[in-house]
């Protein structure tokens, strides 16, 4: 049987159709509409580096630009129709998807179990059920409220007292769940007083959960090998997933096609005849251009962004002619299907500092293109909590040499 192709036109125009980045999006980013992106992404990753915006923030603003922080806040502490914990990060994942979770949650209990013994600090498995009782008695709690005279770390993020370990082991586990935050820091409570009954109670079996898991990650990536699928929601193991990718291309619910690439080859990839008809009708991209979170899921999995566009986005890459590097907290700048150059930008006062830009190999920035891009730093100062946009001088600077 031969295979269908999508070109890397088609392909890319297809992955940012499925995470909300092909279309000019319209909603007032809150309440009901908040809800749909974010089952329509299938979470949104957590990160606290606020240089311009925190991670989460800036990937729900960029396709919606009414969104403000508050509006995601209300969906997890008081709406309840989101909750936080794990995917391959820390992530915002919408709650109807909890009962899935359960397979994750006790895989996460094994694999800390079996590691955490050799990565953290003595004493904290003897902390658990301490830590627990005082949550039940006392209600929701962060790390300052436990541990008592336990040593606190002092060598970084990860030096956590056993207590704090104890804390966020009986959160992976799922025994405790984010009630809201503070600023940025988490308070716990028993899972049963912050999950919905109707999630927190259901139930269903492991193979349908990956199943789900499996099908639900081909939907929003559009395509996929078993790897790539399997990454999505960090669920499924590897050998599950080539499983099922063998029954379900054996019993014709997907397909396999070759995936344009940015350098001309094709991959291998699986998808659905549905996802197929759909991306033969999909319409020219906006022309916004569009300022992206490091963190974005459209280019989180760094190896498949330099596939498909073209864009090679790793840490500590050293330009020497530019006397700095392109790192995490140098912002992507998408417009249409393609990444056209990378900022440095960041808060200062009352307002957003402009250091540089840099566009990529290939890509000419004439007035059109810098009156996009100016447009868009001017869109996020309200998001930003900024009232001006200071440039450096010789701000936009010709891609160097690497």
């Amino acid at each position: 049987m031969t295979r269908a192709i999508l070109d890397n036109q088609r392909a890319r125009r297809l992955f940012l159709d499925r995470h909300l980045l092909l279309r000019q999006g319209s909603g007032p980013g809150k309440g009901k509409d908040l809800d749909g992106v974010l089952e329509d992404l299938g979470f949104v990753q957590v990160d606290s580096v606020n240089t311009l915006a925190r991670a989460h923030d800036l990937i729900l603003w960029s396709r919606r630009s009414q969104y403000r922080p508050r509006a995601l806040e209300r969906l997890v502490a008081h709406h309840r129709s989101a909750f936080e914990h794990w995917t391959h990060d820390a992530a915002i994942i919408p709650m109807r998807f909890y009962p899935m979770w359960r397979l994750k949650f006790a895989r996460d209990e094994a694999r800390m179990r079996a590691r955490w013994p050799q990565w953290r600090r003595e004493g904290w498995e003897a902390e658990i059920e301490t830590v627990l009782r005082h949550v039940a008695d006392n209600g929701p709690a962060c790390s300052l409220d436990v541990g008592g005279d336990e040593k606190k770390g002092s060598s970084g993020w990860w030096d956590w007292h056993p207590s704090k370990t104890a804390l966020e082991f009986l959160w992976r586990s799922g025994r405790l769940a984010i009630c809201h935050r503070q600023g940025f820091r988490k308070f716990y409570d028993l899972a049963e007083r912050v999950i919905p009954e109707e999630h927190f109670k259901g139930r269903i079996d492991d193979k349908e959960i990956v199943d789900w898991a499996m099908s639900a990650a081909l939907q929003r990536l559009g395509f996929g090998t078993s790897g790539e699928l399997a990454a999505f929601f960090d669920i499924v193991t590897r050998d599950e997933a080539k499983a099922w990718c063998a029954q379900a291309l054996a019993a014709g619910r997907i397909v396999e096609a070759d995936i344009g690439m940015a350098d001309g080859s094709h991959r291998r990839s699986f998808t659905n005849e549905a996802i197929l008809d759909h991306a033969s009708s999909l319409p020219a991209p906006s022309s916004r251009v569009r300022l992206l979170s490091p963190f974005d899921p459209a280019l989180r999995d760094r190896g498949r962004a330099e596939r498909l566009f073209g864009f090679h986005y790793r840490i500590e890459i050293f330009v020497p002619e530019a006397k700095r590097q392109f790192g995490y907290y140098v912002f992507p700048v998408l417009q249409g299907e393609r990444v056209i150059g990378r900022l440095d930008a960041k808060r200062d006062g009352k307002g957003l500092a402009v250091r540089a830009f840099w566009p990529e190999a290939g890509v000419r920035i004439g007035k059109a293109r810098t009156a996009g891009l100016i447009s868009e730093l001017e869109r996020v100062k309200s998001l930003a909590g900024v009232e001006t946009v200071e440039f450096d001088d010789g701000w936009l600077h010709a891609r160097p040499r690497q």
